[in-house]
């Protein structure tokens, strides 16, 4: 039974037969008479097939119950249908009723075909709709690699073009570097040979080594309107005014010079600053010296033949302020590098010389020298590590502990005219700073020995400088040398430097100088 039933479902009957009525009302009014009416048989014969194989299902349900099975439905529904043609005379459902339940089962029929060819063409079409989206992403994919690879060779392209900018920057900078070394050279040969050539013509003129020539023929003193000693004279005012802005420069740009190029071999910004303070205040020192060997000699050599109505001391300073160049600089350059290779509170790598900032030191040993030679003369403050900050004198660097009232190390050096402060200085202030704690040479030949413990007493002690001379009867007695044609071209040269010896590193102010001219 369950097969049978199967069977006809798979055959789906009425669905063709429902299909056959739908094509025969589609073609109805097209059809003739004959083509209609053979329509309506076909369709009986399938519905009599129809009915047979449902008849024959009706025959077999009701062989399963048994002899009586099925009898009592079979007589309530089945024959009164049959006696009425299928339409009971007394049942609950009537030939119009049975219609309308056909009605709407085909209209339910086509509204779910209706649906279902919605639902087909919303298909179709959203594949559509999803088909040009693909090509559309892949179009814009395709535009997305195209300006990832144009980014990539631009990025590329930018690169090497920085990569040769860089190179060509590089190597400018190297020339440039090599060209500055150069030139820094030549000026300093050039400067060493002008200073020999002056030196050397200044000693043949005062040596009188040609016949007929003294002082009077070498310098006439020429009327003025007033002293070259008094602060108010013109040259005074004018050459001060110009060597403190010097100054200020120096501080400004040829500090900050020194501070690159040592920065190159030390990285200690600390030790750096104290080896530019240190050649700073060696320069002063060293200049201070040699000047005072040349005022003695000029005025030991004027005193013989001077006269007019300027006093002697106006004569001298008349003749330095027309012979300001008439100094050894290159001598003055190694005095300080001697100077700071025995300063044992900085420091250089052992392959490194303090020749690496001449060009800082050949200024400042020139403009001390100017300053020296000033009718009042210029000088920069003594100090010392440790020291009571002195807010008159110098200024805070911006490192500085605020709060600290010791000084640590100085960074550059207050410029003074006697006691009166002309530009202040600048110091770093910090906690603890004293003497007792000395810096470690990081050079093997100016280490310190780690078990030798380091004193104020022994800071102070320098070895006298090689310029420096001890007393007059020692400049006499030099001066007397190098007229005899027994002076080295380098200068004179002292016998006894006992005297010097002194607790403080700069034993000479501008103030006892001044004086003792």
């Amino acid at each position: 039974m369950a097969e049978s039933l199967r069977r006809l479902v798979n055959i789906a009957s009425f669905s063709i037969l429902q299909e056959k009525l739908e094509r025969w009302l589609d073609d109805y009014h097209v059809n003739s008479c004959d083509q209609n009416v053979a329509r309506c048989c076909e369709i009986i014969e399938l519905n009599a097939k129809v009915q047979g194989q449902i008849f024959k299902l009706l025959s077999l349900c009701a062989s399963e119950g048994g002899m009586y099975g099925g009898a009592g439905a079979i007589k309530s529904r089945l024959l009164p249908w049959l006696g009425q043609s299928f339409f009971a005379s007394g049942g609950s459902v009537t030939a119009d009723t049975s219609l309308s339940v056909l009605a709407e089962a085909a209209s339910k029929d086509r509204e779910i075909n209706e649906l279902q060819d919605q639902y087909e063409r919303s298909i179709v079409d959203l594949e559509d709709n999803l088909r040009v989206t693909n090509i559309e992403n892949d179009n814009l994919r395709t535009d997305l690699a195209e300006a990832q690879d144009e980014l990539d060779r631009t990025k590329r392209e930018s690169t090497s073009e920085k990569m040769f900018n860089e190179s060509e920057i590089r190597d400018l900078r190297n020339k440039y570097r090599d060209n500055q070394v150069e030139l820094s050279r030549l000026r300093g040969v050039i400067e060493s040979k002008d200073a020999e050539i002056r030196r050397l013509r200044n000693e043949l003129i005062l040596a009188g080594g040609r016949p007929g020539i003294d002082m009077s023929d070498t310098y006439r003193s020429l009327p003025r309107v007033s002293s070259p000693l008094s602060p108010d004279d013109v040259t005074q005012r004018v050459r001060q005014q110009n060597l403190i802005t010097r100054f200020n420069d120096m501080f400004a740009q040829d500090r900050l010079d020194a501070m690159d190029i040592l920065r190159r071999y030390s990285d200690d910004h600390e030790n750096n600053q104290r080896i530019v303070f240190a050649a700073l205040v060696e320069a002063f020192a060293s200049a201070k010296l040699a000047f005072r060997q040349f005022k003695l000699k000029v005025r030991s050599n004027l005193a013989a033949t001077h006269v007019g109505p300027d006093t002697l001391e106006e004569a001298v300073q008349d003749y330095i302020n027309r012979n300001t160049d008439l100094y050894d600089l290159p001598s003055l350059q190694a005095d300080v590098v001697r100077a700071l290779n025995r300063n044992i509170k900085i420091f250089l790598p052992a392959d490194i010389s303090y020749n690496i900032i001449g060009t800082f030191i050949r200024e400042a040993c020139k403009l001390a020298w100017q300053m020296s030679a000033l009718a009042h003369p210029l000088d920069i403050a003594v100090s010392s590590d440790a020291e009571l900050f002195d807010d008159y004198k110098y200024r805070r660097s911006y490192d500085s502990e605020y709060t600290a009232p010791l000084v640590n190390h100085h960074i550059w050096a207050c410029l003074q005219q006697g006691t009166k402060v002309i530009v202040k200085g600048e110091a770093c202030t910090r906690r603890g700073a004293s003497l007792g704690s000395p810096r470690r040479s990081r050079s093997p030949t100016r280490s310190m020995s780690p078990t030798r413990s380091y004193s104020p007493s022994r800071a102070r002690s320098r070895s006298p400088s090689p310029r420096r001379i001890g007393s007059p009867m020692d400049l006499n007695s030099s001066l007397s040398a190098s007229f005899s044609g027994r002076s080295s071209p380098s200068g004179f040269r002292p016998s006894s430097r006992s005297s010097l010896r002194s607790s403080s590193p700069r034993p000479y102010t501008a103030s006892t100088s001044l004086s003792n001219y």
